[in-house]
């Protein structure tokens, strides 16, 4: 069983139903992460700042029309 770091609900995540670097979230908490090693399930919080980059490279190329 793998449980969320943050509130330690069950995440009921098997090994062979996900891969290294997937980003999962806890439904109780909300809090995303990402998936490192999956033997065994390891999970690292996802930094607020990575989703922030990939909107910012989103507004870049919306507004590149000159």
């Amino acid at each position: 069983m793998v449980y969320c770091p943050e509130c330690e609900t069950d995440l009921d995540i098997e090994e062979d139903e996900v891969d290294e670097g997937e980003i999962v979230s806890c439904p109780e908490c909300g809090s995303d992460f990402e998936v490192i090693t999956i033997n065994p399930i390891e999970l690292k919080p996802v930094e607020d700042e990575d989703l922030d980059d990939d909107d910012e490279d989103e507004e870049a190329e919306d507004g590149d029309y000159s």
